[in-house]
């Protein structure tokens, strides 16, 4: 069993060394991470400028690109060999509705998924890494269930966990749902630098939209571990039919 882990917080955030520790035990681990913390990247690459990595004194390998960056890297070349599993985190902090879109931790385990690889991306849902172990401890006990029953023989899967900041005995068994959904974000916030020039930095994320029962918003807050699976086809297949026809018209007026 060989797992690539990789995260968005950088290779020295408390949540991947926990993760590290926790499934070293039942595995051969890898991590290949950012040299920095890259949250909020998504599933950029690095094109233009180049690339390098180096390894750390704990033994893992950082590279100075993005999250997906560095699981691309290991799996087309750094790595030498196929891995049964990626694992992106432990993020600090939740990973749920649309928030999935933006995060780089969901961004690595993608990348992964994208090769074909069956992936996680696991979050805590508060900020702070309290009760970090049991988060841990969960994700081991995941993965073991999964070598178990030969999920990971089977063709790719990408699951995002997100896991309560709660001791072992208090985290209630995993609930899968759907993704929730965010208000808009909170107002752009302007500076003036020592130039005169302003600056702006992106605002919070909104408040909850749609927190009904069956979102990982309203299990979460009920203290359960949520797993959504994901997919990557963004076609919106049910109105596929209907904008053949507005571009077949948009054609027939515009082409005469």
């Amino acid at each position: 069993m060989k797992i690539l882990i990789s995260n968005d917080d950088g290779f020295r955030a408390e949540g991947i060394v926990a993760l590290h520790a926790a499934l070293q035990g039942i595995a051969d681990v890898e991590v290949v991470a950012p040299e920095h913390n890259n949250s909020a990247k998504s599933n950029a690459l690095t094109l233009h400028t180049p690339l390098y990595v180096n390894r750390a004194d704990n033994g893992f390998r950082y590279v100075n690109g993005t999250p997906a960056d560095c699981v691309h890297i290991a799996l087309t070349g750094l790595l030498g060999y196929r891995p049964d599993l990626v694992i992106s985190g432990i993020n600090n902090g939740a990973n749920m509705g649309d928030d999935t879109l933006y995060s780089g931790t969901v961004g690595a385990a993608m990348e992964g998924y994208l090769f074909g690889i069956p992936a996680i991306a696991v979050s805590q849902i508060d900020k702070g890494w309290a009760h970090l172990d049991a988060a841990a401890a969960t994700v081991k006990k995941m993965v073991q269930q999964m070598m178990s029953d030969a999920l990971l023989d089977t063709r790719p899967w990408l699951l995002n966990v997100n896991i309560p900041n709660l001791p072992v005995d208090q985290i209630k068994t995993p609930k899968v749902c759907r993704l929730g959904r965010r208000h808009a974000a909170e107002p752009v916030i302007t500076q003036v630098d020592p130039r005169g020039q302003t600056m702006y930095w992106i605002g919070n994320a909104g408040a909850a939209m749609d927190d009904s029962e069956g979102t990982d918003f309203h299990a979460t807050d009920l203290g359960h571990v949520v797993v959504t699976p994901l997919k990557v086809d963004l076609t919106e297949h049910d109105h596929l039919q209907r904008w053949s026809q507005v571009c077949g018209r948009l054609w027939t007026q515009g082409g005469a």
